[in-house]
């Protein structure tokens, strides 16, 4: 019976990630719900949960299965990134922040990591660190240069010598 539970615990998984992946998280919130008593969910249920509820813009609640997720599995760049959007989304960057760098200690040579801290520190008003973010995430994934232009979040910086600089660079 046992081996039956896991079985169709791992099939609705692969359910709801499959709905987040074509846009759907009302489906992946219902899917989810066969699980049972969210109380009971593992840090992956409880991510999948909080990526679901981010996706429908219900950033307040993802926050609560998202932060359970972290206690369970700190430094998982997944569950901190969806931390980090909510916290942002919720005006909260000081947290969105934390998030990332909880996770960046434990994964420090994560280019996604690196951009999203930029990111926030560029709204924060953080110009050192967020070009001292952006750096670093741009000298791992160079690629990473076609998503500034339309990078809102950098919006205070473009102006920036040094952040043009840096985006030049890259380009070349």
């Amino acid at each position: 019976m046992y081996c039956r539970d896991c079985l169709r615990s791992r099939k609705i998984r692969r359910e709801a990630e499959g709905y987040l992946e074509l846009g759907m998280p009302q489906h992946a919130l219902r899917a989810l719900g066969r699980l049972g008593d969210p109380a009971a969910f593992d840090a992956e249920a409880l991510c999948l949960w909080g990526e679901s509820l981010q996706e429908s813009g219900r950033y307040f609640e993802a926050l609560l299965p998202l932060q359970r997720a972290a206690r369970i599995v700190p430094g998982n760049i997944r569950v901190h990134l969806a931390l980090g959007w909510c916290y942002k989304r919720t005006g909260r960057l000081d947290l969105a922040v934390a998030a990332l760098k909880k996770s960046l200690h434990a994964n420090p040579g994560e280019a996604l990591l690196h951009y999203n801290l930029s990111c926030y520190f560029s709204l924060a008003g953080l110009r050192r660190k967020a070009l001292e973010h952006l750096h670093r995430a741009l000298a791992i994934q160079p690629n990473f240069h076609r998503l500034i232009d339309e990078e809102a979040d950098f919006d205070p910086l473009r102006s920036d010598p040094e952040f043009q600089a840096i985006c030049e660079g890259v380009k070349r």
